[in-house]
């Protein structure tokens, strides 16, 4: 039991540079391990089937993100109750949180399972693909198999959330690693040897998400867990589940609005992208396109959200222990690393544009390699501002004000990015909508800066009251 207590109480003892490192390294593996079951995917489908279908993946892109907004839900939500609640030394509560989140991710991955499988055909017809458009058949492909392991989806990214906030990083890292080479082995074996198509790049995908959750069961299981899921001691209780999911509200509406943003720019790129770009197919060329830039710009941006989700458990154990100069140390900390990552990202990308786009379709036709490599760089022109803002937008959850949190996380994808992306596309057509990411970059970064300034001075204060009393 000692072991147990020391695993999550170092989080309020160890220097934070070495935790931060400690806990950033093995979340960034595993944000990076996660993007690769779609990014490999879309390779794979890309080199040996064919640039269109890339452009069917993009259009179940917003669903996919629904089922992911429910994942943080109430896996996030939870992890952050348990890692405060072990700060504060309520380690009951914090199994408790645990338990609610398993049967939450269930429930949650079968409702939407049954309803999308049943108005499978409705929903995607509104997923933004031209009457008579190729790709809305490589979408349906895809996503009906997937459908079938969104269970899977949902408990390995949740619980994997809670099984790092009781200090057990590594445990996560493993996990990810582990369903990232077999989505590879399995893409490989069912789109290259198989040759299933898009419906091997699905079956790889359920089949290494269903391992993962097995693993990271087991691990919940087990003795060696801070905080065990015990399914008998289960009494479902609202108010704790009210608190998970404020917990969790801000990362869920941040991808709600993620998913209502990818259903406008497949509606707005494929319909301006037909006049755009003179071929007749030019909308579903412009969605693969996007495809492949959206799958660039998650492989920058997985390791900034391991670094926000490693410096998670540090910021909520010592809010929650009252250690405000660790929290503040901690949250610079992230910025930095964030931001570094945000730059390395930005200028690799202004740099190989042309390159980063041939690893998704060598030969691309000549309306793609026009489109695709302009837009990224576009698009990503002010990315060394997103590590400031994600991880910003992460420290009003722990300090417990969601409320702000929710607005922040609103902000870039909903508040400024939509409107933006309407106007510009009316004015600009489709560089209008490649424009308009940037545009909303930049006001989410001024917004979020006012805010933050105002949560440090509270901090600093906070602080300086903890020395005044003698308080380390």
């Amino acid at each position: 039991m000692q072991q147990k207590i020391d695993a999550a109480g170092r989080l309020g003892t160890e220097p934070i540079s070495r935790l931060l490192l400690q806990y950033s390294i093995p979340a960034i593996t595993g944000m990076l391990c996660n993007a690769l079951y779609n990014v490999v995917d879309r390779i794979f489908i890309g080199q040996a089937v064919n640039e269109i279908a890339l452009g069917g993946i993009s259009l179940v892109m917003p669903l996919m993100t629904v089922g992911m907004a429910f994942a943080m839900l109430f896996g996030i939500g939870a992890a952050n109750m348990i890692s405060m609640r072990l700060g504060q030394g309520r380690r009951e509560e914090a199994q408790n949180a645990l338990n609610h989140c398993f049967f939450l991710l269930i429930s949650a991955g079968l409702l939407i399972m049954t309803f999308t499988l049943i108005f499978l055909d409705p929903v995607l017809s509104l997923m933004g693909a031209a009457e008579g458009s190729e790709a809305l058949g490589y979408a349906r492909e895809y996503f009906r198999i997937t459908l079938y392991g969104i269970v899977f989806f949902l408990l390995s990214f949740g619980l994997s959330h809670c099984t790092r906030a009781q200090g057990f990083p590594a445990i996560t890292m493993i996990g990810m690693i582990l369903g990232a080479v077999l989505n590879i082995v399995f893409d490989a074996l069912f789109i290259l040897v198989f040759r299933w198509g898009v419906q091997g790049a699905a079956w790889a995908t359920v089949v290494s998400q269903f391992t993962v959750t097995v693993y990271i069961l087991f691990f919940a299981m087990s003795k060696k867990a801070a905080v065990k899921l015990n399914l008998s001691r289960f009494k479902p209780k609202p108010a704790v589940i009210m608190q998970i999911m404020a917990f969790g509200s801000a990362q869920f509406l941040l991808q709600f609005m993620m998913s209502a943003v990818q259903l406008l720019n497949n509606t707005s790129v494929g319909w301006y992208g037909a006049d755009s770009l003179g071929v007749s197919n030019g909308g579903d060329v412009a969605l693969s396109g996007m495809n492949i830039v959206g799958a660039v710009l998650m492989l920058i941006l997985m390791p900034v959200f391991g670094i926000n989700q490693g410096a998670q458990p540090l910021l909520g154990f010592n809010y929650g222990a009252r250690k405000f100069d660790r929290v503040l140390r901690a949250y610079l900390g992230a910025i930095a690393a964030a931001s570094s990552i945000c730059i390395i990202g930005f200028t690799v990308v202004m740099l190989f544009p042309v390159q980063l786009i041939k690893i998704f379709s060598p030969d691309g036709s000549d309306a793609l390699m026009y489109f695709a490599p302009r837009a990224m760089r576009i698009m990503m022109l002010l990315l060394p501002l997103s590590g400031f803002q994600i991880v910003s937008t992460n420290l009003f959850v722990v300090t417990g004000r969601p409320k702000i949190s929710i607005f922040l996380s609103m902000l870039r994808q909903c508040i400024a990015l939509i409107p933006c992306i309407l106007i510009f596309g009316r004015l600009w057509g489709l560089w209008g909508v490649i424009i308009a990411a940037p545009v909303a970059d930049g006001f989410a970064f001024f917004v979020t800066g006012a805010f933050i300034i105002f949560e440090l001075r509270k901090l600093k204060k906070n602080k300086e009251l903890n020395s005044a009393a003698g308080v380390t």
